[in-house]
This record gives C-alpha cells, structure tokens and sequence, in this order.
C-alpha cells in the first residue's frame, strides 16, 4: 500500500523570525483529503558534551512554552545556510564554554513529524577545553556537569524530559558501550 498523501494546495498561515506555519489540503492514500497543519523550522543542533570525568555538561534554562525551567543538552538552531556540524560547535562553546577535539555523529531526529517538519542533528563532544559561555543576547542559562549514568537514571525515572537530550544522552550511553 502507497502511504503518502500529495498536497492540492497550500496555504501560508504565519511567517514569524523562526517558524512558519501553514495549512496544506492533501489526498490521503484512501483517496480521501484531509487538512495538514504544518510547522517549518530551519532545523537545530544538540551536543553531549562529555568531560574526561564521566560528566556531562548541561543547560538549565527557562522554557517559556512549558512556563518551566528544564534541564537540557546544549542546543540551538541552524542559521540560514549554517551546517550542522559548526552549528554544533558554536552552540556547544556558546551554551557551556567548551570547544571539543572531536565531535561524534549521533544521527538526526524528528522531534515532532506530527506537524512540524525540523530536523535535529546530534553530536557527542569529546576532548573538551573550557573557553567561556556567551549565550545569545535574549538566552539566560547555568552550567552544570552531572555524571552520564545519573542523567540515565533521571530518564529513565521520567525526571528528564526534554526530548533531544533523551535521545542524545541515551544515544551516547549506548554508544560509550560498543
């Protein structure tokens, strides 16, 4: 059976500094339509930044969505025409002050391919030398290196939630283990 559905039109909905949203009428595999509510983002990146010591260095920050402040990996999103990987490196020395000797492809996401259509690709940092932080202007956050196998408890007790660091951190755990 052919799965896919074909757009007959599209409609813009919202243009804003990252998102754009639209509306798109599409013919589903039974030959009915349907209406799909699409959210388009540039895409993003997401660093495990591992210290010789088995600590992970992670972000606590502010999420005004959640109206909390959740414990998180360094991450931001891609600048129009930025690759992932010095992506990866400007947000890591950015977020936590570190710049790795190397960087380890952990693969790419779908953090939400119910409706929106970003891609995030994640990184394990190794070999770090400590610079400093300099979030961007409107980005406030602390540092703070917690052991790897305390964060997979925190996931696995449902204490993380953040999902790219879920993916990321156990990414990683699995990977350190080969």
């Amino acid at each position: 059976m052919d799965l896919t559905e074909n757009t007959l039109e599209s409609k813009l909905e919202y243009q804003g500094h990252i998102v754009t949203v639209r509306t798109d009428r599409v013919t589903l595999p039974n030959g009915g339509t349907a209406t799909r509510e699409v959210v388009s983002h540039p895409g993003g990146v997401a660093v495990v930044p591992l210290m010789e010591d088995g600590t992970v260095l992670m972000v606590r920050q502010y999420r005004y969505a959640f109206s909390q402040v959740l414990l998180e990996i360094p991450a931001g999103k891609l600048n129009p025409g930025e690759e992932p990987l010095p992506a990866a490196m400007r947000e890591l020395e950015e977020e936590a002050g570190v710049v790795p000797e190397e960087l380890i492809d952990l693969g790419a996401i779908y953090p939400s391919p119910g409706f929106c259509d970003e891609t995030l690709y994640l990184y394990l940092a190794k070999g770090l030398t400590r610079t400093f932080c300099h979030p961007d202007d409107d980005e406030f956050l602390e540092v703070e290196a917690i052991p790897l196998d305390a964060l997979i408890g925190q996931i696995m007790r449902n204490e993380l939630s953040d999902a790219k660091s879920v993916a990321a951190l156990l990414k990683t755990h699995l990977f350190l283990k080969e």
